[in-house]
């Protein structure tokens, strides 16, 4: 869940607006031996299944109305398995989808162990997670470690009276005198991070909405039923979780002012810095514990994770490798053009530092196609960045939506704006609705989500860009993520191999090997708009062949050879090619 003045957004400038540059954790676990075979340990070579998996995240109101109630939901996503299955996708994560108030679309959540009946019930889901194994895609849900609604059970008896045996289980405190709150702490949607309730004379902690009171993180049985959650939901058959807004799990107990830096907010509240109520040193604390929990059930615990540098992201991999196996690097969404340079520059780092997990985009970023496109080759471009993070050593994510080049449709007026940031912050900060509307099936009306009046308006270009006419056509967006996945799947040097950079010093042309054993891939990826021509001496990389076999390509030719000694590639071209001693 991450809140960023709209403005930077569109420029790709992800969280550096934000004071709390808020974390969540997307934790994947494996599925025992007996329901998909050798995946749930090791492979042959040592590699734990998440490490060649594909995951795809999709956001449930807007994938597939079953119900033709404008609303996605469970059943709609079943029944495009087949869908995910041939576009290459292992694991779907899918963002909340228990019962909840819909303060924050779900990020409130008032019961961990059921189905909003917008969505379904638990017996869809079990369909769900059935019919996806059967077709080896594994589920992981969403799960809220910060906050619960105020509708909660725990809530309501925490606020019921001061002697309540669930009063610690959230932060109340006193106020520092009539009508004022405990100290000078913001919530990350504006205003104050403190709500007085009337009822015991104090005023309870939300780092988000009034709506959304924070868990007493320091309290072992808030710990205790929040992991027996995520176990309940293990014995269900689910694949993991993503664990929302880590970062803001714990708050100085002695609630010291933060730091207030100049100028204003997207909300007109003072800028400030969240040093005392964000990634305190406690978190870890939690993430190893949780890690013990999560290597009970075979379990991979991944972090979506922002982060100001790569030191921060290398600690959420613990100090003995014992927190999060792959915390996201979110880093790289802040290469905010088409940089060779800035790009090669994070990857080399995110190498070093582990395993790496790449996005472009989710349900908080504007889409990668509106914030690389130049506005006339889109299309080329979504194909370029496809190339890039698909073949990098580590593990991608993709966003429902950019396989097919779906834009953004932001709201052009604040009557009809739908997320709450967006009707607090208009105009400055238009909210998420953009990047959230219904998946493009087709180019019937409402682009085949519904038959119903869609919760969010689709955008105009479904009449192009859709999956059944992008899926008769050879040279779409589709089906270069289709055969780019395919090959993904099955070369092992994609799978296994290293990662080394080439001709470092291009400022156009990204060039790497993916190296395993006796064989390479080479990837050529022209970031520029005008044709690029570069050389490649690849004897001090032990491959000294003047030539590649091609595997994939985006050139206007497509040879079956390429000449090392003078590679010239198209703008915004992609060129993957196999080398072999």
């Amino acid at each position: 869940m991450v809140v960023i003045e709209r403005s930077k957004l569109r420029h790709a400038l992800i969280g550096c607006s934000l004071g709390p540059c808020l974390g969540a954790i997307l934790l994947v676990i494996g599925v025992p031996t007996n329901t998909h075979g050798q995946a749930a340990g090791r492979d042959s070579e040592g590699h734990q299944w998440w490490q060649h998996a594909v995951f795809y995240e999709i956001y449930p109101r807007s994938f597939a109305d079953s119900n033709d109630d404008g609303i996605g939901d469970l059943n709609g996503i079943t029944r495009k398995l087949d869908y995910l299955k041939e576009l290459g996708v292992d694991a779907i994560w899918i963002t909340p989808c228990y019962p909840s108030p819909q303060v924050d679309f779900g990020y409130d959540v008032s019961d961990y162990q059921n189905i909003d009946p917008m969505y379904g019930t638990l017996e869809d889901f079990d369909r769900l997670e059935s019919e996806a194994r059967k077709r080896g895609i594994r589920i992981i849900m969403d799960f809220v470690m910060n906050h619960t609604s105020d509708q909660h059970a725990w809530f309501k008896e925490s606020r019921s009276s001061r002697d309540n045996p669930r009063r610690d289980w959230y932060i109340w405190r006193d106020g520092k005198g009539p009508n004022q709150p405990p100290n000078n702490w913001l919530s990350t949607f504006g205003g104050s991070a403190w709500k007085f309730d009337p009822t015991t004379g104090q005023w309870y902690y939300h780092f988000f909405y009034p709506q959304q009171p924070d868990l007493n993180w320091r309290n072992p049985e808030v710990e205790k039923a929040m992991f027996d959650v995520t176990r309940w939901w293990y014995r269900r058959g689910v694949a993991g979780f993503r664990l929302d807004a880590v970062d803001t799990l714990f708050e100085d107990p002695a609630l010291h002012d933060n730091p207030v830096l100049p100028g204003k907010n997207q909300y007109g509240d003072p800028n400030m810095a969240n040093l005392y109520n964000t990634k305190l040193p406690e978190l870890h604390g939690v993430l190893e514990r949780l890690r013990q929990v999560a290597d009970e059930h075979n379990a991979v615990l991944i972090g979506e994770t922002w982060t100001k540098d790569l030191e921060e992201l290398k600690r959420y991999y613990g100090e003995h490798s014992n927190e999060l196996q792959m915390p996201m690097d979110f880093l790289f969404t802040r290469v905010d053009k088409l940089s060779a340079g800035e790009f090669r520059k994070q990857i080399a780092g995110v190498n070093a530092a582990g395993w790496p997990v790449y996005v472009l985009s989710n349900h908080d970023i504007v889409r990668s196609y509106v914030r690389y496109g130049d506005g006339r080759h889109n299309d080329e471009i979504a194909k370029l960045m496809a190339g890039l993070y698909l073949t990098l050593r580590g593990t991608a994510i993709l966003y429902y939506g950019e396989e097919i080049g779906m834009e953004n449709n932001d709201p052009k007026r604040k009557e009809d704006v739908k997320d709450p940031i967006g009707r607090l912050g208009w105009p400055k900060e238009k909210g998420r609705d953009g990047e959230r509307t219904p998946m493009q099936w087709n180019s019937s009306q409402n682009a085949g989500f519904t038959k119903a009046k869609p919760w969010l308006p689709v955008d105009p270009n479904y009449r192009t860009h859709n999956v059944e006419s992008e899926g008769k056509d050879p040279g779409s967006i589709l089906n270069f993520y289709r055969r780019l996945l395919e090959l993904r799947h099955q070369n092992p040097a994609l799978l296994e191999g290293a990662y080394v950079p080439l001709n470092e010093d291009d400022p156009n042309v990204l060039c790497y090997l993916r190296t395993y054993k006796d064989e390479a891939v080479l990837v050529v990826l022209n970031m520029s708009a005008e044709r690029q021509t570069t050389t490649l001496n690849l004897t001090s990389q032990g491959f000294a062949g003047a030539q590649a076999t091609t595997l994939l390509t985006t050139l206007a030719t497509h040879p079956e050879r390429l000449s090392l000694s003078s590679v010239s590639v198209d703008p915004f071209a992609v060129y993957i090619g196999k080398i072999s001693k």
